[in-house]
């Protein structure tokens, strides 16, 4: 059992849980929980750290074998977790990199042929509802800005209630060459954007479609509007100017979702 905080293991733990740059090296992040670690695919799972009074609870669940994880004193696994009431179970998984080009061909493409392109979002919890979105509204992929929040964040992951392991994204460094091939491909890019000239239930998206989401307080670059097809608004009553990163991209999602629902498999 580790019981030391100073244990190498445990500061490898503390660094992936706070440092972007730490995960990104290592290609790993940090899962919390029962519901979200059985939701992990087997095969990106890394290794498993249970707290010492979780082992009872553990071996009546049957979720996975006690003797198959690293215990820690509850003391160091309060440390090691990112929530205040730790569940007794953290497991380190692998990241699932893709190309762009894999993104657009993938399985899940065929579904809607609907992508959300996210420049810049900052705030996590916009990110996590996004991406957990995306899989209810059967979105094709997330594809986001390198400057964009870490997907691998355990604000993110814990917000994404598992959607994360299943929704295709990607990063990209530039934002603008990747919209550019999408309409090379016959995808009509529509901007959610404050200037629209139609309402956004106006848009056809039984064909393929891509969203365009700016930044939480300066919204959508210039460079990146220009390269739109379309700007659409959502309608607000009173004195409300828009809608929050998330709410608007849940709006646009499920209206191309009732679009295509019929055509969707369950």
């Amino acid at each position: 059992m580790i019981s030391s905080i100073n244990n190498s293991q445990i500061k490898n733990i503390l660094a992936l849980k706070n440092k972007a740059k730490v995960r990104r090296e290592q290609g790993c992040f940090i899962v919390e929980g029962i519901r979200m670690f059985t939701e992990i695919p087997r095969d990106s799972l890394v290794k498993t750290y249970i707290s010492e009074s979780f082992v009872p609870e553990m071996s009546g669940k049957n979720i996975i074998a006690p003797e198959t994880c690293e215990v820690v004193s509850d003391r160091v696994f309060q440390a090691m977790s990112d929530t205040v009431t730790p569940q007794g179970i953290l497991a380190v998984v692998r990241q699932n990199n893709r190309s762009f080009e894999q993104i657009l061909d993938c399985e899940h493409s065929v579904r809607s042929h609907c992508y959300m392109v996210l420049e810049n979002i900052q705030d996590p919890g916009n990110l996590g509802t996004i991406i957990r979105t995306s899989e209810g509204a059967g979105v094709s992929a997330v594809i986001m800005s390198r400057n964009t929040a870490d997907i691998y964040n355990p604000k993110v992951v814990r917000s994404t209630m598992g959607s994360v392991f299943r929704v295709p994204y990607i990063y990209v460094d530039d934002l603008e060459d990747v919209v550019g091939k999408m309409k090379e491909r016959n995808i009509t890019i529509y901007a959610a954007h404050l200037k629209g000239n139609a309402d956004y239930d106006e848009g056809d998206y039984t064909k393929p479609s891509a969203f365009l989401i700016g930044n939480e307080g300066n919204g959508l670059s210039r460079e990146l509007t220009a390269l739109a097809d379309r700007l659409i608004r959502i309608p607000m009553c009173g004195q409300v100017e828009s809608l929050n990163a998330a709410s608007a991209a849940t709006v646009l999602m499920y209206e191309s979702y009732r679009q295509n629902r019929r055509n969707l498999p369950d």
